[in-house]
């Protein structure tokens, strides 16, 4: 299996394996790019693995993960700037990597919003800047607000180092009373060489890439810094406003321009796919000499109204997409090949590579992906990369990757060590001993030590208060790491004894390097703090397989309360009865993974870690949508047939903003069935069960007004 095998061809368990790996691969890059300013990869190959990602989710959709890269936008802020909560959620846009993409993102939006092919239908078309965004929000006319992206719903305040930057007006004539514009903060490529410079002669920090630069000069603590770098700004959209600016994107940029800012006269509006393209070609061919770094070509809805109803997705919006420039390629030397062993037991092999510096970017790791990439074989035995296998000692090519650890594409034959062997893949686990073992049909091999595997027991610990989990201030995946080392923490329940089991915990906690008694009582008052905690957030935390964050929050939205899910699971044991056919008829939630969330609940050891932890915590309940005047809320709702006065998908999206649950399958919990021309087995079911049964006008008369 690789990262390049048709997706038609892999099995289940392949595509298991490519999601886990592509979701470390790109939590990490996260961090490392929004978070840290400090990328040790490129872009390229982060967008082709996000790409490969999504395809594979959307191919396999009971297989998306819980620490999936689809559900995340940016970082968690820094804790150097105080936090703004955007009016607006900042997400990130989708890409598009050929030009069948294009043609496929017209498509799609045609079809979502049930527009023809030969019905015109304009978008723009603008330079993808290499920078940093940025929010700026004005009160009747006045700058009062300045703030990165963050992770897509808190940013950082930097509020008085984007007042230094020039192309940021302080004031606005003729502007709504609330407008927030939104654009890029970057660096001119003369002015980061000029700045490069400048940091060479007094021995300060050389930047790797203008976006570094502009990244790390805006989030400075010390404004004077910021003042001092060639900080720029490209207005290109907007978020909260009091009253609208126009009724297409076109003229909304033009009413930015209006009012002072710098937008780009690169965008154009397109009268389809291949307009579109065209123009991508255009600033492709001017990319050298632009003076400014981008890396594609952004293409969004012209008309508001439209975008209004195409809406978002989790993390981004329907109505645009990134149609992104092609990736790089390098050469180095593969000095070594590592045994990584996961939180589910599987055995990753990771390159380690000479290190080479790709467009100023430094790359020294790779994945391999498991035993059968190595040795030159695909997901069904045929060869990749001709046979050829990969050996310690090897001249790879490798992909250059801007957020992700890159992959080794190809081997240089003709370079390769008369001493090289062919790399013998371990059948023991390097970290307990134990059997590795491959079931047949799986493309990864396993530790089988269990609970009795330490890589296991701290990578799952390390989930349990990752970001999207319990997320607990000051304990970090080396702090709990370390305190397992330590024999303090063996499960979840342990971290919320640690204050109780210790006597306080000061004592042997303050003693340690690096602690003190102020930052363990920090620590103590975190884990605390915790206690209270969202239904979603605590699923998520406990790793179990299948069950992403997506899915949890699905599935926590569905139940309402802790109590409740612990009750159907239980009545869900024998995977049959009511509670079963309940499971599966949340819409997004397929056998494998409603299966492996009953399996986790019916095990005596994970339940009873479970139900250990439980006990120190007080979950917070789902809160309904304020739905008080819908005539669905709170009511299972399923389309079938063919709807013809808006799109399934549409459908769906308008029904959960009314309250209503949507399912996938008619059971004795339906409420109401919406069939349209060609309904077959689910009407003939709801028929049988006397369910409420509705054609499409019926749902709109329904909903009228709403």
């Amino acid at each position: 299996m690789t990262f390049d095998t048709d997706i038609s061809d892999l099995t289940e368990a392949d595509a298991r394996s490519e999601l886990k790996k592509l979701a470390a691969l790109l939590g990490k890059a996260n961090a490392d790019y929004h978070g840290m300013d400090a990328p040790t990869f490129d872009d390229a190959e982060y967008d082709r693995l996000k790409r490969r990602n999504s395809k594979l989710e959307a191919a396999f959709p009971k297989l998306m993960r819980k620490d999936s890269p689809t559900t995340k936008v940016g970082a968690v802020p820094s804790d150097g700037f105080s936090k703004v909560t955007h009016a607006v959620a900042m997400l990130s846009l989708s890409n598009a990597f050929e030009d069948d993409d294009v043609e496929d993102f017209d498509i799609r939006i045609r079809k979502y919003l049930g527009i023809e092919k030969d019905i015109p239908l304009s978008y723009t078309a603008e330079p993808k800047i290499d920078g940093l965004s940025l929010s700026l929000r004005y009160e009747n006319g006045v700058l009062v607000q300045a703030a990165t992206r963050g992770d897509g719903a808190v940013g950082e305040n930097v509020t008085t180092n984007a007042r230094t930057i020039s192309d940021v007006p302080h004031t606005l004539q003729d502007a709504p009373a609330v407008l927030e514009v939104r654009g890029e903060v970057y660096m001119a490529q003369s002015d980061f060489d000029a700045l490069n410079q400048s940091q060479t002669a007094k021995g300060g920090k050389v930047f790797a890439n203008p976006r570094n630069a502009a990244a790390g000069s805006l989030r400075q603590l010390d404004s004077n810094i910021t003042r001092s770098r060639p900080l720029r700004f490209f207005a290109y959209a907007w978020g909260e406003l009091s009253a609208p600016l126009a009724d297409t994107q076109h003229g909304g940029i033009k009413r930015l321009s209006a009012f002072g800012f710098s937008t780009n006269s690169l965008t154009v509006l397109c009268d389809g796919p291949k307009a579109m393209i065209a123009q991508y070609r255009k600033i492709e061919k001017q990319r050298a000499n632009l003076g400014y770094d981008i890396d594609g070509v952004v293409y969004k809805v012209n008309d508001l109204a439209l975008q209004a109803r195409l809406g978002f997705r989790s993390t981004t919006p329907r109505w645009a997409v990134a149609h992104k420039f092609p990736a790089e390629l390098a050469w180095t030397r593969l000095e070594g090949i590592d045994i990584q062993v996961g939180r589910t037991g599987a055995l990753s092999p990771v390159a380690r590579l000479q290190p080479v510096n790709v467009g100023g970017v430094v790359v020294s790791n790779a994945t391999l992906h498991n035993e059968d990439y190595i040795a030159g074989r695909g997901a069904k035995g045929g060869e990749i990369r001709g046979g050829r296998d990969i050996r310690v000692g090897d001249w790879v090519q490798i992909y250059r990757a801007g957020d992700v650890i890159p992959k080794i594409a190809d081997v240089d034959l003709s370079k390769r060590p008369d001493d090289a062997v062919a790399f013998e893949f371990p059948t023991v686990c390097p970290e307990c001993g134990s059997l590795a073992a491959r079931d047949e049909g799986d493309a990864v091999r396993r530790c089988t030590g269990g609970m009795i595997c330490p890589a296991q027991i701290v990578e799952n610990l390390k989930h349990f208060i990752s970001r999207g989990a319990f997320d607990i201030d000051g304990l970090g995946a080396k702090q709990v790491e370390q305190f397992h080392i330590d024999g303090w923490v063996s499960e979840p329940a342990d971290i919320f004894t640690l204050r109780d089991r210790f006597g306080q915990g000061l004592q042997q906690l303050k003693n340690r390097e690096g602690w003190g008694e102020k930052s363990a009582t920090k620590l103590f008052d975190a884990i605390d703090e915790k206690r209270e905690i969202g239904f979603g957030r605590v699923l998520f935390a406990l790793g179990i397989r299948h069950i992403g964050e997506a899915a949890s929050n699905l599935i926590s939205g569905h139940y309402g309360t802790w109590n409740a899910l612990e009750t159907a699971l239980d009545q869900a044991g024998d995977l049959e009865g009511e509670a079963w056919e309940e499971l599966l008829g949340i819409d997004g939630v397929g056998t494998v993974m409603a299966g492996s969330l009953v399996h986790a609940f019916a095990q005596p050891t994970e339940r009873g870690a479970i139900d250990r932890l439980v006990a120190h915590l007080n979950i917070a309940e789902v809160k309904a949508l304020d739905t008080s005047n819908s005539p669905v809320a709170g009511k299972t709702v399923v389309f079938t047939g063919s709807l013809e006065m808006m799109s399934r998908a549409e459908a769906k999206a308008r029904a959960e903003s009314l309250g209503a649950k949507v399912s996938g399958s008619v059971s004795t919990k339906t409420d109401i069935l919406v069939a349209g021309p060609g309904a077959g087995s689910k009407a003939k079911k709801a028929a049988e069960l006397g369910i409420q049964t509705m054609d499409e006008a019926g749902w709109f008369d329904l909903i009228k007004g709403l």
